[in-house]
């Protein structure tokens, strides 16, 4: 017993002195890079080959390196060896088809979440000649015709061709774009938002054509965001009046652009429209090349978004074939979208038809050839080799939180590539031999492989170890997986981290982080769980005060099928904002929590389920953190919450379920921060709804970031907005 008393005795002072000497974490140290993890980026396949480029860590040169060997191969670009133009650095590169050239990138400028200008330089490899794309100004969306002697760019919302045989002539193609009007070739405001791209503009298979979207903006409402001089950066214009920068956003139930789908023949310059079946009121999500010059693919999209049509289009004709029709019950879902492929004769098209994201591949003249999948979510297409029929993808077959990669055969035999549990993500090279695989869990940072296309590991390329030791002598909290099932019979997942000297015998205040949006998922076994990223060094940070932090994805998130993800259609908040509040009663019955002593906080959707979670009606909250919330659904644009919500004329009662309508049933203390210069979620948001809760005599404290995007972040910002976080609940909840 004596020697048993030892043994415990002895361990405890072990553990209290390893808890003592780890090193404080800093919220500079969380803004910072300190607990960046090593990634290995960058990498670009070059099709049909083992091969990849890569820019170099010193950001100087463009190498090629063996997938198999990890070994470099040769020097594609160099910044300190070019003949003609010089530049110094640069920011990004895109090769040519044929191999021969590059498109470098310069001086970019962002301009909204995926769009920005740059200067492009054209470089030749075998001469090393690197020269302007253009004089006429910064480019968008640069685009390689597939013989490699043509690009086509946007400018100023028109299309410019560049032919290089011809002495790097320069056409312009359209000549009315006009800014808030008219933009040729690349997507408007909401469109590149919530379809998630950025470049509306294709050539034909062999380079005679040029195709884009034509988005006409005119009708579409002005929102406007005052700016002011601030600083870091600073606007000096605005010294001693404030300006405005206006732009057209449409919100739900208003007019969007009018879109069409157009052709350029290059050799005629003539330019006709496409003969696209779409509503009035319709979307072009896309416009895609093939391998036939006869045919490109044009996608389209009701309001409702609903349904999706693929049509091949020929671009001489203008005449359109509707290859595929998926119609599914409530919505399209935009992930499903973004992953259609074409390869070769076959069209991979994500859908959620038979209750879970499963693939199903389509011939060229839309006849289903074969599924893939099963009660489990795919949840990313990694590739088709069309030599083998094998399909790559990674999936939700072990646990709603857990990704593996996956390969399916044409004999319709399916084998897991990868072997670990956790988050796996994976790189092929272009001939399908090898590929990359990612995989981190809760409580370690990326380990980087390359492995053999049956899954065999060949080489570790990183594992981050300096990073495990780093977060150890921190005293990273770790991560712990737990389930409950709430009230209403609903089985949700979450993680706990407890502080590192946690005491069973205490009560700890609690600190709940949620996002909650459609589809999103917080809760997965992976590095990048967390409120802040850089494997939770916020969360971490938070703990050090003493609270223990939770995440709960409730209903509405995704992983789980589309049943669950889709039960929110209709009526955003409700479901959502009840789970949390169920959560915070189930964490109430754990004899280590205090009940009366915890807090929720999130961002954008996750800052409006905190206030819709606040004011459920059971006032389980002490306090919360709402950060650019969207506080009315009327406020928010069109795409993203008629896909959830429809119109407000068609849905009065589900856009009526919202913050401000909840104003006067707020329990608990708040603090809003929003930055002002928000073009996703308006400041209006937190204008009207701080209003509503001063005519409901609600006490609350806000937040103003000046000239600050939905981000939030620019010289100190960040360490600003997350010492004003974890001061308030150590204020409120201690």
């Amino acid at each position: 017993m004596k020697r048993l008393i030892l043994i415990c005795t002895t361990f405890l002072m072990m553990f209290v002195s390893s808890v003592s000497a780890a090193q404080k974490i800093t919220l500079a140290d969380v803004t910072g890079s300190k607990f960046a993890p090593k990634v290995v980026s960058g990498i670009n396949p070059i099709e049909g080959t083992d091969t990849y480029a890569r820019i170099s860590d010193d950001g100087k040169r463009i190498v090629t390196y063996s997938f198999k060997t990890g070994r470099e191969q040769s020097v594609l670009f160099d910044v300190n060896n070019t003949m003609g133009e010089k530049i110094s650095s640069f920011d990004g590169y895109t090769m040519s088809p044929d191999g021969t050239r590059l498109l470098i990138q310069t001086k970019t400028n962002y301009i909204y979440r995926r769009s920005y200008t740059a200067v492009h330089y054209i470089y030749t490899i075998a001469s090393r000649k690197l020269e302007r794309l253009s004089d006429g100004g910064p480019q968008q969306v640069p685009t390689w015709s597939s013989d490699g002697q043509q690009v086509a760019f946007v400018r100023e919302g028109n299309i410019f061709l560049v032919k290089l045989l011809y002495d790097n002539a320069e056409i312009q193609v359209t000549k009315d774009g006009k800014f808030n009007e008219v933009i040729n070739g690349i997507p408007d405001w909401v469109n590149e938002e919530e379809f998630g791209f950025n470049r509306a503009l294709t050539f034909n298979a062999d380079g005679t054509m040029l195709c884009w979207i034509r988005y006409d903006e005119s009708k579409v409402k002005t929102y406007s965001l005052q700016m002011y001089k601030g600083m870091r950066p600073e606007h000096s214009e605005y010294t001693d009046y404030p300006g405005f920068y206006s732009y057209k956003y449409p919100k739900a139930g208003q007019d969007n652009s009018v879109v069409t789908a157009w052709s350029y023949d290059i050799k005629s310059r003539k330019i006709n429209r496409l003969n696209v079946p779409i509503d009035a009121d319709g979307y072009m999500p896309r416009i895609k090349s093939t391998v036939d010059p006869n045919r490109i693919v044009v996608y389209t999209m009701n309001r409702h978004q609903d349904q999706l049509c693929l049509y091949a289009v020929n671009p001489r004709t203008t005449v359109a074939q509707l290859l595929i029709k998926e119609s599914v019950p409530k919505y399209v879902q935009e992930s499903a979208v973004e992953a259609i492929k074409f390869v070769g004769n076959n069209i991979i098209l994500p859908s959620d038809r038979s209750g879970y994201m499963n693939l199903y591949i389509y011939n060229m003249n839309g006849q289903l050839q074969r599924t893939i999948g099963g009660k489990f979510d795919i949840t990313e297409v990694y590739g088709y080799d069309a030599k083998t029929g094998d399909v790559y993808y990674q999936a939700a077959a072990l646990a709603p939180t857990d990704r593996q990669v996956y390969v399916n055969h044409k004999n319709g035999k399916t084998e897991r590539l990868t072997d670990a549990e956790g988050w796996n993500s994976a790189l092929f090279s272009g001939d399908y031999q090898y590929f990359i695989n990612t995989w981190s869990d809760y409580n370690t940072p990326y380990v980087y492989t390359t492995r053999t296309r049956a899954g065999k590991v060949i080489s570790t390329l990183q594992d981050n170890s300096q990073l495990r030791q780093t977060i150890k002598e921190y005293g990273f909290c770790k991560r712990e997986a737990f389930s409950f099932t709430t009230s209403e019979g609903v089985t949700l997942n979450g993680w706990m981290l407890r502080p590192l000297d946690f005491d069973a015998s205490k009560r700890y205040p609690v600190i709940m982080h949620q996002y909650s949006g459609p589809g999103s998922q917080q809760v997965k076994n992976a590095w990048s769980a967390g409120s802040m990223g850089q494997g939770g060094a916020y969360d971490s940070y938070l703990a050090q005060q003493g609270f223990i932090v939770v995440s709960v994805d409730g209903r509405g998130t995704g992983g789980r099928g589309a049943e669950f993800e889709k039960c929110t259609y209709l009526n955003l908040g409700d479901l959502e904002s009840r789970d949390q509040v169920e959560t915070a009663l189930y964490l109430g019955t754990l004899p280590y929590v205090d009940k009366d002593r915890i807090g929720i906080w999130g961002w954008s959707y996750g800052g409006f389920n905190t206030l819709m979670s606040m004011s459920e009606g059971r006032p389980v909250f002490r306090a919360g953190v709402s950060i650019a919330p969207p506080t009315n659904w009327r406020f928010y644009d069109s795409v993203y919450t008629e896909r959830y919500m429809r119109t407000p004329k068609e849905n009065p009662d589900g856009y009526a379920t919202n913050p401000i309508e909840r104003a006067s049933k707020l329990h608990g203390a708040l603090l809003l921060c929003h930055g002002t210069a928000d073009d996703n979620v308006h400041p209006q948001n937190m204008y009207e709804y701080s209003e509503a809760l001063v005519q409901a005599d609600k006490d609350f404290r806000e937040l103003l970031y000046t000239n600050r995007n939905h981000g939030i972040y620019g010289g100190n910002t960040r360490n600003h907005l997350l010492r004003q976080v974890a001061q308030f609940f150590m204020t409120e909840l201690k």
